[in-house]
């Protein structure tokens, strides 16, 4: 499994790419919001030669969902999301524009992702783990094989997600990490939706907010 990391737009939301040996790949939490962002992430897709064959957003804060649109109009692919982050996705066309991105361009989810259900592409599979508390329909995926995880906003290095943004809870956050994330085996890497990885048994020891 190859994982390549783009941050992007004003918040330095990580958008990832992940791929096998068979050149399929996935885009996850597409954050490109310019032109020239979204020239670098389709350069590595054409040098790489992949062929993307899916969308998926852990979750659908503005962030995390801004090359929606893009993706999926470019690589005629499906977006897959947790039906309980629609509500969240539909807002976003009503404060991208407070948030600094006039030019959002709305889109729908295609495909629901189900709460321990498996995504396979090319010769891989990742598990849908159901993590909310920073947004009701928060997901990650994790890839058992190689031992990681992208976790989206729910765990970072040294830190976790914010609970203040509607739909968010403090309890239920610190319950999906440690009922979830915390089980996954301590060498687990978590590549978070800011920020540089982490992994498993260093957040279990060091996180400073749940532990």
């Amino acid at each position: 499994m190859q994982i390549k990391v783009f941050p992007f737009n004003a918040f330095s939301e990580n958008t990832y790419v992940l791929h096998d040996e068979t050149k399929e790949a996935v885009i996850i939490d597409p954050g490109c919001y310019t032109h020239e962002e979204r020239q670098e992430l389709q350069a590595y897709i054409d040098g790489e030669q992949l062929k993307v064959v899916a969308l998926l957003n852990t979750h659908a804060h503005v962030d995390h969902v801004l090359g929606n649109a893009f993706v999926k109009n470019t690589f005629k692919v499906k977006l897959h999301l947790h039906p309980a982050d629609n509500p969240t996705l539909a807002a976003v066309e009503n404060y991208a524009s407070m948030w600094g991105f006039p030019a959002y361009e709305p889109t729908t989810a295609d495909e629901e992702l189900k709460e321990g259900a498996t995504f396979t592409f090319g010769n891989s599979a990742l598990k849908v783990l159901f993590v909310p508390g920073h947004a009701p329909g928060h997901v990650a995926f994790y890839h058992a094989e190689s031992g990681n995880i992208i976790a989206g906003d729910v765990l970072f290095r040294r830190s976790i997600g914010r609970t203040d943004l509607p739909g968010g809870d403090f309890d239920i956050l610190a319950k999906s990490i440690k009922e979830v994330m915390y089980t996954l085996p301590e060498e687990t890497v978590i590549h978070p939706g800011h920020g540089p990885a982490t992994s498993v048994g260093e957040e279990k020891r060091e996180n400073p907010y749940v532990r």
